[in-house]
């Protein structure tokens, strides 16, 4: 699946203590590597991106490394296996 990695979002925040843990309390998966293909990186953030080519410009949470989440506005391939939850906290951590 491509997304586009989202610039400018760090200071939104949610009830959650970091946007990784954010993506785990509310995904029901658990991973060792960044989601990025090809990164054996350990996931250190939860990056804020948007799926590319699709009317969908909702913002969604998936946890990645520094490095890829330091990638701004470039196009990631991510695995399709990784639930993206959603950064809107009104859907999720009220």
């Amino acid at each position: 699946m491509k997304v586009r990695n989202l610039n400018g979002t760090s200071s939104n925040r949610c009830k959650c203590n970091s946007w990784l843990e954010h993506w785990e309390n509310f995904s029901n998966q658990t991973v060792k590597q960044c989601v990025v293909n090809g990164c054996i990186n350990i996931p250190t953030v939860g990056g804020h991106i948007q799926k590319t080519g699709l009317a969908d410009q909702s913002w969604y949470i998936i946890p990645i490394c520094k490095s890829c989440n330091g990638k701004y506005g470039e196009e990631l391939e991510v695995t399709d296996k990784v639930n993206l939850i959603s950064a809107n906290v009104n859907y999720t951590c009220k």
